[in-house]
């Protein structure tokens, strides 16, 4: 088991998602015990959590905001509802492989579908944030990587197929922006830069972090 890695920093930054946690998790793991009585697989729920993503990323470039924001309101939920389905069954590597991934394929989708909605307003505010959301992503799941070769933990995001380091810019954070998106679609542009700074402030950050917590050591092969 890897030594597990905590501070008051992870805790603070870990806020927001972290009391959203309080509130909604004990209800997901009631809903994930009776799924997972009757054989629903954690997988599957990811799997229908992105596709419900999707679907709101296609209502979006239709114009379509309100309906958009409920789908994505249920996608989040069920993004939840898989981990509380596989704490109930088995949790497995690469349950933990595709929930992240399919993350960010749906944190991909919705920017861009906004600039497919609107493409003269959001094009260049939307690339930026998606740019963003990459270097954000690389950042953490580099940070990860190295932490895993370490035989780090940390409860900073409850329990986690894998390691996650917190910042300024988290999941509850990226959907409440989305819900702003929906509700306030002339915004776009302004709300994208704004987060966009947010996320590369995060992006930095974690660098900052990682080289404190990685020493210049040499690196075993």
């Amino acid at each position: 088991m890897g030594r597990a890695i905590t501070s008051d920093k992870e805790e603070d930054d870990a806020m927001m998602d972290g009391a959203a946690r309080k509130i909604i998790q004990p209800p997901l793991d009631r809903i994930g015990t009776w799924l997972a009585a009757r054989g629903v697989k954690a997988d599957h729920v990811t799997l229908f959590a992105c596709l419900v993503g999707l679907a709101a990323a296609g209502l979006i470039t239709a114009g379509y905001m309100i309906v958009a924001l409920m789908l994505i309101v249920i996608s989040r939920v069920c993004d939840g509802l898989d981990g509380s389905v596989a704490r109930a069954s088995q949790k497995t590597d690469f349950g933990g492989y595709l929930d992240i991934t399919l993350d960010f394929v749906f944190y991909g989708a919705v920017p861009l579908a906004f600039i497919v909605h609107d493409p003269a307003a959001n094009a260049l505010a939307g690339a930026a944030l998606i740019f963003s959301f990459y270097v954000n992503g690389a950042s953490f799941l580099a940070y990860a990587v190295v932490a895993e070769k370490r035989g780090l933990s940390t409860t900073a995001r409850g329990i986690k197929s894998i390691y996650f380091t917190t910042g300024l810019a988290e999941a509850s954070e990226t959907y409440i922006v989305f819900g702003i998106f929906c509700l306030w679609p002339a915004g776009f542009a302004p709300v994208a830069w704004v987060f966009t700074a947010i996320c590369l402030y995060t992006a930095i950050s974690r660098i900052m972090q990682a080289r404190a917590e990685f020493p210049n050591e040499p690196s075993e092969t």
